[in-house]
């Protein structure tokens, strides 16, 4: 702790960030930011930004960054991202994605971790694309090499089949669909690797939101694992908790993060 305290008096840590090594979190007036979530659990923390004001995403922004490097931020507004904008210094780097509503922002000197593991995102149709965005930010922030395959619904099976080799190329698999949630059914049965399903909700009538593709991924005949509806950043980082594995028994390059003793 003295050398904390130290490093603090001489300028060369914040207070966020000691605060953030001796309690595991930071407290603002927005919340409590945890930023000991990506050792201990081995996925970031995201800021969900749906329900809080601009200024309050804003300020978990700024405290994820002062303690991590890094903020990953959900189901964002037009006006989330001007308030982070105006939050940060000009040399932090913000990835915006519009259609999936997250917001990535890195200060300069943060070292992104890397996976020896790709993880394909696969999508029924074109209206599954932002949820499929939200779980791609996530993998690619958990350092996962992110793959896309898009618009191959069941309706014409030969879609899907013309991308088995990337399918089965791949590590893992998030697989989201709407109306009846067919696909990632069909996916489970043609490969060897995981598939984490994502019922959306698109469609419409009866069982037109998510409920029905979330039905049909549960009573799949297929071995799936099945998350929530539209949870985009659920199935994102649990794929990328198996992207992780994997290249562990690859014995890909080890995050610092992930030491017992890191900090």
């Amino acid at each position: 702790m003295r050398e904390l305290l130290e490093a603090v008096a001489a300028g060369e840590l914040s207070p966020t960030e000691a605060e953030a090594r001796l309690a595991g979190y930071v407290t603002t007036d927005a919340g409590r930011f945890d930023a000991a979530r990506e050792q201990r659990r081995g996925a970031p923390e995201g800021i969900l930004a749906e329900g809080k004001t601009p200024a309050e995403v804003a300020t978990l922004a700024t405290a994820a960054l002062d303690s991590t490097g890094r903020a990953v931020i959900t189901r964002v507004a037009a006006a989330d991202v001007v308030a982070v904008e105006a939050a940060v210094d000009e040399s932090v780097e913000l990835v915006h994605d519009e259609r999936a509503g997250t917001l990535v922002a890195r200060r300069a000197d943060y070292e992104p971790p890397t996976l020896d593991a790709t993880a394909a995102i696969v999508t029924g149709g074109t209206a599954d694309a932002a949820v499929a965005g939200e779980a791609a930010t996530v993998l690619d922030a958990m350092g996962a090499t992110v793959e896309r395959i898009d618009d191959v619904g069941v309706a014409h099976l030969g879609r899907i089949l013309d991308h088995l080799d990337a399918l089965r190329a791949a590590d893992v698999l998030v697989v989201a669909a709407g109306r009846e949630g067919a696909l990632p059914t069909v996916v489970a049965g043609l490969v060897d690797t995981p598939v984490i399903g994502v019922p959306v909700s698109t469609g419409y009538g009866h069982g037109g939101d998510g409920a029905a593709a979330l039905s049909g991924m549960l009573q799949s005949c297929t071995v799936l694992s099945v998350v929530n509806v539209d949870a985009g950043f659920v199935a994102g980082t649990q794929a990328g908790l198996v992207a992780r594995a994997v290249s562990d028994a690859r014995g890909g390059e080890s995050d610092p993060r992930d030491a017992p003793d890191a900090e």
